[in-house]
């Protein structure tokens, strides 16, 4: 452990949080907002669906931690949403199935603290042409967007009915002229784009969400602000929200976040 202590973030997930801090990832964005103000922890397994998260709950998010996360951001749903083929292994959890343990993994993080706030993200489209050609087409018969929409919707409807911030996914890719080549790698994964249509969405429900404390990146202090006091001289020149800004470094960001 090391100090100080911060809020923690955790995104816990399949492949597309294991691989979120990769190539402009959203985890990486994330982390990079958050510098000084927040500690993003990644908690992503290639593969898995909402039944091997079930399996971990109490090793990855013990009740009796002595440091609880603030924010945990949770995304199963497309493995889980692979149908079943006889050309291909699926690993496919029925829809019923899937509900009940996206459920349980809810309450599990619920108990944790009554500050620790909770996003589920829902399962995003895919691009099956991509797929076909960068897998097989055996793969791109049982990932289907049809099957996609379903467990996005799922999702969506239980956290409607367990008072959780959702994200659509399904649709907030949608919305992009040319998403189904612009957001994928491999038509499954995200691209630099895809990953910034997430972070785009999880700034706002940070940004609209009236928890307390806010947990938007605006909100919450900068680590050690204080020792960084710029010499006499310098601070004749510099207003204090410039002093900030060099603080921050939001400068020297491509993109900027609201």
């Amino acid at each position: 452990m090391v100090g100080p202590i911060r809020p923690q973030f955790v995104l816990f997930g399949s492949s597309i949080v294991q691989l979120s801090y990769s190539d402009e990832g959203w985890g990486a964005i994330l982390a990079d907002v958050y510098a000084r103000k927040a500690d993003v922890l990644l908690r992503g397994y290639n593969g898995w669906t909402s039944r091997h998260a079930l399996q971990v709950l109490d090793q990855v998010f013990p009740k009796d931690a002595a440091v609880q996360p603030s924010l945990v951001i949770v995304y199963f749903g497309g493995n889980d949403s692979t149908r079943s083929h006889p050309s291909a292994v699926s690993p496919q959890v029925p829809l019923p199935e899937y509900v009940e343990n996206m459920r349980n993994i809810a309450i599990h993080l619920k108990s944790l603290s009554e500050k620790t706030r909770i996003i589920f993200l829902s399962a995003p489209p895919v691009n099956g042409a991509k797929i076909r050609e960068v897998y097989s087409d055996a793969m791109a018969k049982v990932r289907t967007n049809e099957s996609c929409q379903q467990y996005s919707e799922a999702c969506l409807e239980l956290c409607r009915e367990m008072d959780i911030k959702a994200i659509d996914l399904w649709t907030a890719f949608q919305k992009k002229d040319g998403w189904a080549t612009a957001c994928f790698t491999d038509g499954i994964h995200f691209s630099a784009e895809g990953s910034k249509i997430v972070v785009k969405e999880i700034m706002k429900v940070l940004r609209e969400a009236d928890w307390e404390p806010s947990l938007h990146w605006k909100s919450l202090p900068i680590e050690f602000e204080q020792v960084f006091v710029p010499e006499a001289e310098l601070r004749e020149i510099l207003d204090e929200k410039t002093i900030l800004k060099l603080s921050e470094a939001n400068f020297l960001r491509q993109m900027t976040w609201e």
